[in-house]
């Protein structure tokens, strides 16, 4: 069976683009491949957050991979710091990658282009993800494309230690979603739903009151001609609901557009409204039952108990390779 790893960073609640484009997915990996999923909370300290706040958006998002349909019995999920192999894997491969490489990263890029003040984590930080996907040796990194580049960071990393000190890692492929992997913006489609939207009118959180998340997609921005068809260039706002509505339904983007033709935008929006409400409700009800008592202490136990038996082993090989230790 093959391998495939990916994290998710507890920086914010969840959103619905998080949800299409990485929890939903993963429900119909889990049967295909062999899954390790973590929570990247040593990502989350490139910024600062509430420890508190921290800590809540932490249980909820393991709460909600779950509510979603994964299955602790079927796939590793930990946190990021109760393996602190990564830690130490990541400085060892950050000693490889060059200062160039780090600059061309799109974070710290953006971050420098808007004059905001820049810890050290956030230009290092690509050398700790390089160790999260290395450390398992999986096949497939599934991520969005404003991610991807990290990934073949990674697999730059993999190819140099590998020339260097003998095959060590597996070389990963990034795996890009045809549809969904992109949810955009409700009000402005140009840009990617983001967790930081002041306003909060483009972004669906999955854990919100189920009226207001319908009212989001009845007011979304679309366009003038009121035809129903996808093309992300010239109707963007119409081409995201019809994404939305593809993935939630499990439709192709095609057989719904023919199903509205000659329909106008408020049928299909209410139509997609009631869709994610089913979906969100789902979801909720699920989370309310996990939240409770011991249960996400136990399967992040179950899950860190695997994960670091893997990462100890990778570890200790790397660095027989590398000479830190002075056994063979």
């Amino acid at each position: 069976m093959k391998k495939m790893l990916s994290g998710i960073k507890p920086t914010g609640r969840v959103t619905l683009g998080n949800y299409i484009g990485a929890i939903k997915p993963f429900v119909s990996y889990q049967d295909e491949y062999d899954m390790y999923i973590f929570i990247a909370n040593l990502h989350s300290m490139t910024v600062y957050i509430e420890p508190k706040e921290l800590r809540k958006n932490t249980k909820d998002l393991i709460a909600l991979y779950i509510a979603a349909g994964l299955d602790p019995n079927k796939v590793t999920l930990f946190l990021q710091s109760d393996i602190l192999e990564h830690a130490q894997l990541g400085w060892y491969l950050g000693c490889m990658v060059g200062m160039g490489d780090l600059a061309r990263m799109t974070q710290y890029k953006d971050k420098l282009a808007k004059n905001e003040s820049i810890g050290a984590g956030i230009f290092n930080y690509p050398s700790l993800m390089s160790a999260d996907i290395l450390m398992y040796d999986p096949d497939f990194v599934p991520v969005g494309e404003d991610q991807k580049q990290h990934v073949e960071l990674a697999r730059d990393v993999a190819e140099k230690f590998n020339r260097r000190y003998s095959d060590t890692f597996t070389i990963p492929q990034p795996l890009t979603a045809k549809v969904g992997g992109r949810i955009m913006d409700l009000q402005d489609p140009t840009k990617k739903m983001s967790k930081s939207d002041e306003a909060g009118k483009g972004c669906i959180y999955i854990l919100d009151d189920i009226a207001v998340s319908k009212k989001k997609i009845m007011s979304a921005v679309t366009d003038s001609d009121g035809i129903i068809a996808f093309d992300r260039t010239n109707k963007p706002g119409i081409s995201n609901l019809l994404e939305i509505y593809s993935i939630l339904t499990d439709r192709t983007i095609q057989d719904i557009v023919n199903q509205y033709l000659g329909v106008g935008y408020g049928v299909f929006k209410k139509d997609l409204a009631e869709i994610l409400g089913q979906e969100l409700t789902t979801i909720q009800e699920r989370y309310q039952e996990i939240i409770k008592g011991s249960y996400l202490d136990d399967v992040l136990l179950q899950g860190a108990t695997v994960a670091r038996n893997i990462a100890r082993k990778k570890l200790a090989k790397v660095e027989r390779k590398i000479g830190i230790t002075i056994k063979k």
